[in-house]
């Protein structure tokens, strides 16, 4: 009555798992780590531009060997940054600092890289808040202003 089916199904999978490049779970979060810091990299050398200072450099170098570590030894792409960006943009660099080190954080935490989540975590400390709050003189006063206006009291 039915004519049986000489020729293999649409559904069929025509490869094997062999076909195609498969990447472990360490090597996805290496790569997803070297992107972040890539891109903390690129911010911070806009930054370095902006207002220079030995602290964005030696992160800038900190990140940029941590990168070629993940990428396997390639040093990053670094361009040259120009022009001039006013106070608000400035303050807008280092929320998206802020924010990619906040990532890279995470991939590193569950990648177990300690030296990375150490590094991503201190430029998150360092972008944290806004210009007035980066600077040490001004964020000792605020530092001081906080503990008068939140004294703790015993409640014993």
């Amino acid at each position: 009555m039915y004519e049986p089916i000489r020729t293999k199904s649409v559904h069929t999978m025509t490869g094997t798992a062999a076909d195609y490049p498969h990447r472990s779970r360490e090597e996805e979060l290496d790569i997803q780590l070297a992107g972040h810091l890539a891109a903390l990299l690129a911010v911070t050398d806009e930054l370095r531009v902006l207002s220079p200072g030995p602290d964005l450099d030696e992160a800038a170098e900190r990140l940029a060997e941590q990168v070629s570590r993940l990428r396997g030894g390639g040093a990053p792409v670094r361009a040259a940054v120009a022009g001039a960006v006013h106070e608000a943009g400035l303050g807008a660099l280092h929320q998206r600092a802020h924010a990619l080190a906040g990532r890279a954080l995470v991939v590193a935490a569950s990648r177990a890289d300690t030296t990375a989540a150490i590094l991503a975590a201190e430029r998150m400390d360092a972008h944290a808040g806004g210009p007035a709050e980066r600077s040490p003189e001004v964020a000792g006063a605020g530092a001081r202003r906080g503990a008068r206006r939140h004294k703790l009291t015993p409640t014993h």
